[in-house]
């Protein structure tokens, strides 16, 4: 039977299917004696009603539901019970049985569970009747519900006392109010209850096999309200002012929590007091509340309950500033902090997450109540330092997340990275995260500068700023390579570094002197992926302090010098070189071009030589792509051409080594547009720019006889002439020059270059390409309209024939 029994219970089906029929063999039970009962009281037979009444409670005393399907039987009976309460006001209104009778009467029952309902419902009556004082029968009836030590059924009994008694308390105001005692009793009455009633609670988890403790475990958390609820009644006493509550209910209820040992029971019940009882209450007994968690269960959630606590306490702040002074006077900051610190001493196996998250809540009570002291915000800062010390960078992808919410809160509530790099302790505690998430920080950090437009203009702030953000300037140790990241993700981390370097800023400009030496410093130990990003930024900020500081000059030797010009260039100088072990030449060429145009606009000849012979090493040494020469060589010629500072001898080397490598290019078409580009070297409108006719033409000869090679190289290799496209080009070059004046330029050579371009195209094997033909309808249409013009112009261009 025992074997049956057992393997019974094993199946889980059929164990649901027997608890159900036991529910409802004792709500039939309930129902059969609640109808004899409703008889009973209907014909005014108080004996039937107290035998039936017994026997229906009697159902109660079963030891085989569930507490969920236990809870739903109570139920069924308790409904009854009001009717009987009220069965027994009506009677002893009526005078048919005094109360004190009745009261006598009910202890009689047989077993001592009905006993006792029957006696807390008549109780209730007779505290009604105000017979004798209520502390007395409360006392009475707290006292004898310790019949019943059976967990669940007393749990039920002592929830049926407290809910009866709830409105019957001798509280000030109440109309059961006694002498000044009273209070003292109503509050007792209620202690009482609630230890008695955490004990059976508590030996729940203890009873029963092992294999069944999770089990047990879920069902004693469908029961936790129902010992809550007597600190809910505590918190809604009149009576119980600060005094009491500091002197006499919190060390009662903290007691009880400390000393029953359970996880389970502590958790809720810490919780429960931070809830129901008001913020004031806590915020001046916080010693005391604080003192408890150390001594709490090691497995206990005390970072949840103590991050309630701060974050109530912080809101209490927050909506009532005038409460803010109280917080400095019970120095809530150095409690938490100090309790924190204990707490974490006396559980030494606390993960990592846990203590963190601590720190966290602790800072984000710091940052609310008091966002002025941020020595209060570096000491948290120091203390997880603390518990961080000695340990490697956190794997725990949780503790990293809250790592990153510590510090991610001062950049929120401060707006301003100024603030946070006054925090000895914030690059400390980052130096524990891994390097993916350095990386994310330092993203965080720098978006915080972009999105508060944040200036930061000292040396110093930009030297710890770049502590902070190092994951993303530089390599970091543990060979982590960037190319094991997402291309796109790289360029991103780096636009954004580069967009905070535009960002940096003092008027004073030995200061931003300064600030430019630390970022190079900084940018040059990056690794040759990152310089393409970050050197550009630097020379461009460079430049705009040499635009600032234009026309002054001074001795560039040794450090401690002014900021001049001269200063800055050779910091350019050393900054671009070193994007020669990327390689980058291309980016190199353009950066020393802006900085020989920055040269110029400053009167530098000798500076603005040396950047363009750089660029022409790079160009004769480095750049091999064809591409990429053209592009360069057009660059060269376009920043030459707008120089103004050069001598003759330096101009003349430089044009010519411009026009030398223009003809040089791999294509013909090439060389072409490069060497008639080259024209613009020797003629500018400028006041004391220099104005060469002879080398002009002999530019846009030299083009026109490289277009004609062109056509003829076509013309052997593919039969065809090929396009006249360049000759149609170098024609328009000549019309802006023939327009400028230059004397060489007359209307004759327009006309014969005119006429070889129809002869070209009327050849027996030209190339017929309509957006040639459309270019030299333009360039002809557009000859015809200058000739209407009139005046000068139009007598200029009346000798040209354009129509054929």
């Amino acid at each position: 039977m025992a074997a049956a029994s057992a393997a019974a219970r094993m199946l889980p089906d059929g164990g649901a299917d027997d608890e159900e029929r036991w529910l409802a063999e004792g709500i039939a039970g309930v129902q059969q004696n609640a109808f004899y009962m409703h008889r009973a009281l209907d014909s005014n037979n108080l004996k039937d009603a107290l035998k039936y009444s017994a026997q229906m409670l009697s159902e109660l005393r079963t030891s085989r539901l569930s507490p969920h399907k236990y809870y739903e039987l109570y139920m069924r009976a308790f409904d009854e019970m009001r009717k009987l309460e009220m069965f027994f006001r009506e009677e002893t209104r009526r005078g048919s049985c005094s109360v004190v009778d009745l009261y006598e009467l009910v202890q009689h029952a047989g077993n001592v569970l009905p006993r006792l309902y029957l006696l807390c419902t008549v109780g209730s009556v007779y505290i009604k009747s105000k017979e004798a004082p209520a502390k007395d029968v409360l006392k009475d009836l707290v006292e004898m519900c310790r019949g019943i030590q059976h967990p669940l059924r007393g749990l039920f009994l002592r929830s049926y006392l407290s809910q009866i008694s709830r409105d019957k308390l001798p509280d000030i105001g109440s109309e059961y109010e006694g002498d000044a005692e009273s209070i003292n009793d109503a509050v007792e009455f209620v202690l009482q209850n609630f230890i008695e009633m955490n004990k059976l609670w508590v030996r729940m988890q203890h009873q029963g096999p092992v294999r069944e403790k999770e089990k047990r475990g879920k069902e004693r958390n469908e029961l936790r309200d129902l010992v809550g609820k007597n600190l809910h009644v505590l918190s809604q006493i009149e009576g119980v002012d600060l005094d009491m509550y500091k002197e006499t209910v919190l060390p009662r209820i903290l007691e009880q929590v400390v000393n029953c040992k359970d996880d389970l029971a502590q958790f809720y019940l810490m919780d429960c007091i931070i809830q129901v009882f008001p913020d004031e209450y806590h915020l001046q007994t916080l010693e005391t509340l604080l003192s408890a968690f150390p001594q709490l269960q090691p497995s206990v959630d005390i970072k949840t309950v103590l991050s309630q606590l701060m974050d109530r306490l912080s809101n209490y702040a927050a909506s009532s500033p005038e409460v803010l002074p109280e917080f400095l006077q019970v120095e809530a900051f150095a409690k938490f902090s100090n309790a924190i610190g204990k707490v974490i001493e006396a559980q030494p196996d606390m993960p990592v997450v846990g203590a963190v998250t601590l720190y966290v809540s602790l800072l984000t009570f710091t940052l609310r109540v008091h966002p002025d002291r941020l020595d209060y915000v570096d000491q948290v800062l120091g203390a997880c330092v603390k518990k961080l010390s000695g340990k490697a960078k956190l794997e725990d992808s949780r503790a990293t997340k809250q790592i990153v919410a510590l510090l991610s809160a001062p950049l929120e509530k401060y707006s301003n990275i100024v603030t946070a790099l006054e925090l000895s302790n914030y690059p400390r505690v980052m130096d524990y995260l891994d390097n993916a998430t350095t990386k994310v920080m330092a993203v965080v950090i720098i978006q915080s500068i972009m999105k508060n437009t944040t200036c930061i203009s000292t040396s110093d702030k930009i030297e710890a700023l770049f502590d902070l953000i190092k994951g993303l300037i530089k390599d970091m140790d543990d060979g982590d390579q960037d190319d094991e990241l997402d291309e796109e993700d790289f360029k991103e981390e780096q636009n954004s570094v580069a967009r905070l370097i535009h960002m940096l800023h003092n008027d004073d400009h030995e200061e931003m002197l300064k600030i430019l030496c630390t970022v190079q410093k900084h940018i040059l130990l990056g690794g040759p992926k990152r310089l393409t990003f970050t050197v550009p930024s630097l020379v461009f900020s460079a430049l705009k302090l040499v635009r600032r500081l234009q026309g002054q000059d001074g001795d560039v030797t040794g450090e401690d010098v002014p900021a001049t010009p001269k200063k800055i260039f050779q910091i350019l100088h050393q900054t671009i070189e070193a994007l020669s072990c990327v390689p980058s030449p291309e980016l190199a060429l353009r950066l020393y071009l802006q900085c020989a145009e920055a040269s110029n606009d400053c009167d530098l000849e000798p500076v603005a030589y040396e950047f363009f012979t750089q660029a022409f090493i790079l160009y004769e040494e480095e750049i091999a792509d064809s591409k990429a020469q053209i592009t360069a060589i057009h660059l060269i010629i376009g920043t030459l051409q707008r120089m103004n500072i050069f001598g003759v001898e330096n101009r003349d080397t430089l044009t010519h080594k411009t026009t030398g490598y223009s003809a040089k290019l791999l294509k013909k078409p090439d060389q072409c547009r490069a060497v008639y580009a080259c024209s613009h070297l020797f003629w500018t409108d400028d006041q004391d720019g220099i104005m060469d006719g002879e080398r002009v033409l002999l530019c846009l000869k030299r083009a026109l006889r490289i277009a004609n090679a062109a056509q003829q190289m076509a013309n052997a290799t593919r039969g065809s002439s090929g396009s006249v496209t360049l000759f149609i080009e170098i024609l328009n070059k000549y019309l802006y020059f023939f327009e400028k004046g230059i004397p060489q330029i007359t209307n004759t050579v327009i006309q014969d270059l005119i006429e070889l371009i129809r002869t070209e195209k009327q050849s027996d094997n030209a190339v017929v390409d309509p957006s040639t033909e459309a270019f030299f309808s333009s360039t002809l249409r557009y000859i015809e309209f200058q000739k209407q013009k009139g005046g000068s112009i139009g007598e200029k261009y009346e000798q040209i024939k354009a129509s054929s």
